[in-house]
């Protein structure tokens, strides 16, 4: 099988694994129930079996991998009783931390912000799919890092590495403009360093569409 990664540079080799596959799964380049074979993963990435492993073992403690067996390693296919929990938890966790950006966000980060939007207003109108789904998980990864707290910006990318796969499965039954004003709305809200309304918007991102989500995993479960 040919995987969505790239050879890696051999410098913090086991690191660069990790964030590799992770960026993989977070980005939706691996589909739901894919299975992963660490020697072709290894070939593929120009590295050992050892450094392969160790980051699989590593993203399945996280439950970002499910280990069905010790050569059967997946990508978790959600159902929606998962989905849901998972939605439950961004609500939270994203819109603390959107509200504590709005008071912590440098212009650096705003700048950041606007620019990825500017690209994925691009990316759609492009058609662009695999473009706009990378920039749509950069956008909510970068409001959770503006709010300066690292734990729970881990929390927030682990969730994501969780649901990144079936939202790249998901993404083209959707509005993708739709998705996109929410996020003009909260970059909007940290300009004026107003924290209910940025709260108020990456939630109403994140609810938005949530059912059509649930309708296609019934559909396709």
């Amino acid at each position: 099988m040919n995987y969505p990664v790239s050879a890696i540079s051999h410098s913090g080799l086991g690191s660069s694994v990790y964030a590799t596959l992770r960026e993989a799964l977070i980005t939706g380049r691996f589909q739901p129930d894919t299975r992963l074979r660490i020697r072709e993963l290894a070939s593929q990435l120009g590295t050992s079996v050892t450094p392969v492993r160790d980051a699989i073992l590593q993203l399945a403690k996280e439950q970002a991998l499910e280990m069905r067996t010790p050569k059967d390693i997946r990508v978790p296919r959600l159902n929606a009783e998962q989905y849901e929990e998972i939605r439950t938890l961004r609500l939270q966790l994203e819109g603390l931390g959107a509200h504590t950006a709005a008071t912590r966000i440098t212009p650096y980060q705003l700048q950041q912000l606007r620019q990825n939007i500017d690209l994925n207003h691009e990316a759609i109108a492009a058609e662009q799919l695999n473009d706009a789904l990378r920039l749509n998980s950069e956008f909510h990864l970068l409001v959770a890092s503006s709010a300066a707290m690292p734990l729970l910006a881990g929390m927030i990318d682990t969730l994501w590495m969780r649901t990144g796969p079936l939202i790249a499965q998901a993404y083209g039954h959707f509005s993708l403009r739709m998705a996109i004003e929410h996020h003009e709305e909260l970059y909007q809200a940290l300009r004026d360093h107003n924290s209910e309304a940025a709260r108020s918007a990456i939630q109403r991102d994140i609810l938005d569409g949530s059912q059509k989500m649930v309708a296609f995993l019934d559909a396709t479960g």
